[in-house]
């Protein structure tokens, strides 16, 4: 009778649980790699931020400020109907889903109500836009775009 260990069953019997146990840290390295980035660590400051969001949001509203966005390849042009002067705005475009992908852009003034950028890269998807004056802004016109 030959040992143990040179027979089939044995060797299925613990393939079966080894597989399972395989699978098991494999989905956990999946799960931490992948984590959705739903929850705030600090929710409470994000709270309170988003009252002066919205108080900017409607300081563009009473302005009468409102964005349209074309985008071609990697060039993004913003029209603006409403009375900013500003050279430069800054452009904030956040992923859907994956907020590593988040990036802010400069935007340049090319005419009256005119302004384009171009972007780093090529864009895919529905992006959330919010265009403003920098840091210190009194306005902020957000939106949606296609790529």
């Amino acid at each position: 009778m030959l040992p143990w260990y040179k027979q089939f069953w044995p060797w299925f019997l613990i393939l079966l649980p080894g597989t399972a146990v395989v699978a098991t840290l494999y989905t956990v390295v999946i799960a931490n790699q992948y984590a959705d980035d739903l929850v705030v660590d600090d929710y409470y400051k994000e709270g309170l931020a988003i009252n002066r969001q919205l108080e900017r949001q409607n300081q563009a509203k009473a302005l009468g400020l409102i964005a349209k966005l074309n985008s071609q390849e990697r060039q993004l042009d913003i029209e603006i109907n409403g009375p900013i002067e500003a050279p430069q705005l800054r452009l904030l475009l956040s992923h859907a889903m994956e907020s590593d992908r988040d990036f802010a852009v400069p935007v340049q003034k090319i005419a009256p109500g005119q302004y384009r950028v171009f972007l780093p890269q090529a864009l895919k998807g529905r992006w959330h836009w919010t265009l403003d004056e920098g840091v210190s802004s009194q306005w902020r016109i957000d939106g949606d775009h296609l790529f």
